[in-house]
């Protein structure tokens, strides 16, 4: 009987990144609440991260520290936490100036 631990590969880590990914950008294109977009961004960003780490992995290559993917997925959780710290203070702020907090209510935005 073979290992369930031999049985997954790096491709399936992708196609899971990849459906992240997906789900993300739809996420962002077909949402008006800002809350809906933030959503979509994380789950754009947490794909990537999966992808990364499936990158690192060392099914991929034998020679390396094994610590490529999931350095560069810590770096993209700290921005993505700072990202997600900016945009709901500016959601806070809009909600307070209209109201509501709907995408598509933001023409005094336009420069």
């Amino acid at each position: 009987m073979v290992p369930l631990v031999a049985q997954i590969t790096v491709s399936h880590y992708l196609v899971v990144g990849a459906v992240l990914f997906v789900t993300g950008a739809v996420c962002m294109a077909t949402k008006r609440n800002i809350l809906g977009v933030l959503m979509g961004v994380e789950l754009v960003l947490n794909g990537a991260n999966v992808n990364f780490i499936a990158f690192g992995s060392p099914f991929l290559r034998e020679h390396h520290l094994g610590l490529d993917g999931q350095l560069i997925a810590v770096f993209v959780i700290v921005l993505a936490a700072a990202e997600a710290a900016v945009a709901l203070a500016i959601a806070l702020n809009f909600y307070n100036n209209h109201t509501t907090i709907d995408v598509d209510r933001a023409e005094d935005l336009k420069g």
